[in-house]
């Protein structure tokens, strides 16, 4: 979610970048993870990476002796109580309980979605008060693009009488609540829709309730459950834990904005013996450190998967790969669905159209920090990889996929120039630099070139960085604005 810090960093990377020899788009996970030497196995154990080589120390022969020496002069014991979140214990109690290192994945998984302690479980993270923000909270304007989107699929599906709307990763609930908005002054479409959230932090569903202006029905017959309504299109609402607990049998579209970059990864370092994943373990300091998995890992086999998709020129020149095989398998979820049922998705986030390397970030309030810095604090996300998400879907019959073009030419396509002049004739001075300060977020590359406010707070173009890709039924046609 890489417009998390668009409020609070441009003025730190533009003196970072004039003081700095390196123009990285990966600069500050470079550092983050520098040493002297690019191979893990010469690295000290100071450096982030380990040696994970472990030499036999028993050889045969050797007698064993017992030191006894400590029960005579019992080492000080501190009880005073422990620094460690309720997290951290936990997640070291796993890599005890199991005997060694967990993977980036579980790791990631773990601090993010873990039931109790996860970081998008128990709070609101979005918005400039939160760690980050994300394209709905910058403008009205998105969540009404996505709204034509949906609509002009729902038109080239034949206008069928029931559809579900599923949005993945809902956040606050604010695309949705701008595309229920804009929508609903037409009733043949909105009438159709069932939407579906599919969120698994209580604390998001309650705000999604309140943002959509939901209120539950009153309905005392027997054996029927009570619906749950948003007032803003007059649509029943629906909240899931899963993709695969939203109801088929009827088509769908499918709505995932910045949902695949919270995906947990796994990482793969080259090494002298071949690819070994990157794993997370507990130093002799209680310290959180990477280390090298001594043997292949189950993950290994969506390595091989992804490295087939891709040209043997590209796999070479790389260090380290990231692989997602949740990425993976939801594509294939939604892709089957939407070849059984009918329907679409359509896919924003950040990334590249190939093989990702190393991008795994951690952001607390707009800044990067260390990953295994306090985990549970930060969020965690990477690039998504988009060329991997089109091999997934295409493996599905009656499926095709297009894309990605970059989230300024779609927004483009289906038409914000036109409602951002719209909005502009009806505003006040104040709302109108609102406007133009979220529309150059949402379409612009690089710094405004019309700011005139403080340095630290010059809008940042995601237009670029961000792309979008639709996976439909072949029998639907091309989607627009793909044509």
């Amino acid at each position: 979610m890489l417009t998390r810090h668009l409020l609070k960093q441009a003025s730190t990377c533009r003196h970072f970048l004039l003081n700095s020899k390196t123009s990285s788009p990966f600069l500050t996970k470079s550092i983050l993870f520098s040493s002297s030497s690019s191979s893990p196995e010469s690295q000290s154990p100071a450096n982030t990476f380990v040696d994970d080589k472990v030499k036999d120390q028993y050889p045969t022969g050797t007698s064993i002796s017992i030191d006894r020496s400590a029960l005579y002069n019992l080492p000080e014991h501190s009880h005073e109580p422990t620094s460690d979140s309720e997290l951290v214990k936990h997640l070291k109690g796993i890599i005890k309980f199991r005997g060694g290192p967990i993977s980036v994945a579980e790791y990631m998984e773990e601090v993010l979605t873990n039931p109790k302690f996860g970081f998008y479980i128990s709070r609101d993270v979005f918005g400039a008060e939160g760690d980050f923000i994300t394209s709905p909270e910058v403008s009205q304007m998105f969540g009404e693009m996505v709204g034509v989107w949906a609509m002009c699929l729902w038109e080239q599906m034949g206008r069928p009488k029931q559809v579900n709307l599923v949005e993945l990763g809902p956040g606050r609930g604010t695309l949705m609540a701008d595309l229920l908005r804009s929508a609903s002054k037409f009733k043949s479409f909105t009438e159709s829709l069932h939407v579906h959230m599919v969120e698994c932090s209580p604390t998001l569903q309650k705000l999604q309730h309140h943002n959509l202006k939901c209120f539950d029905e009153d309905d005392n017959s027997d054996g029927v459950e009570k619906r749950t309504v948003s007032m803003l299109a007059g649509t029943p609402v629906s909240w899931h834990a899963l993709l695969e607990q939203v109801p088929s049998g009827m088509p769908s579209i499918i709505i995932a904005h910045e949902f695949y970059d919270a995906l947990p990864v796994h990482q793969f370092q080259r090494a002298s013996r071949g690819w070994c994943e990157k794993m997370v373990d507990v130093s002799e300091d209680s310290m959180f450190r990477f280390v090298l998995s001594p043997q292949p890992t189950p993950a290994t086999l969506y390595l091989m998967r992804r490295c087939k998709w891709a040209a043997p020129e590209e796999i070479e020149k790389l260090g380290q790969i990231e692989v997602c095989p949740k990425a993976m398998d939801l594509t294939r979820t939604i892709a089957d669905r939407i070849s059984c049922d009918g329907g679409g998705a359509l896919i924003i986030d950040y990334g590249l159209n190939g093989v990702v390397s190393d991008s795994l970030q951690a952001i607390r309030k707009h800044k990067f920090i260390n990953i295994l810095d306090n985990p549970g604090s930060a969020d965690l996300s990477a690039y998504v990889d988009f060329a991997s998400i089109r091999h997934s879907a295409e493996e599905v019959s009656d499926i095709s996929v297009h894309g990605p073009m970059t989230q300024s030419q779609f927004l483009g396509a289906l038409g914000i120039n036109f409602r951002v002049e719209a909005l502009l004739q009806n505003c006040t001075d104040e709302q109108a630099d609102s406007l133009r300060t979220g529309y150059w977020r949402l379409v612009g590359e690089g710094e405004a070139p019309f700011w005139e406010g403080p340095d630290e707070q010059v809008p940042i173009g995601m237009g670029t960085r961000y792309l979008a890709m639709a996976i439909v039924n072949k029998k639907q046609g091309v989607p627009v604005p793909f044509q």
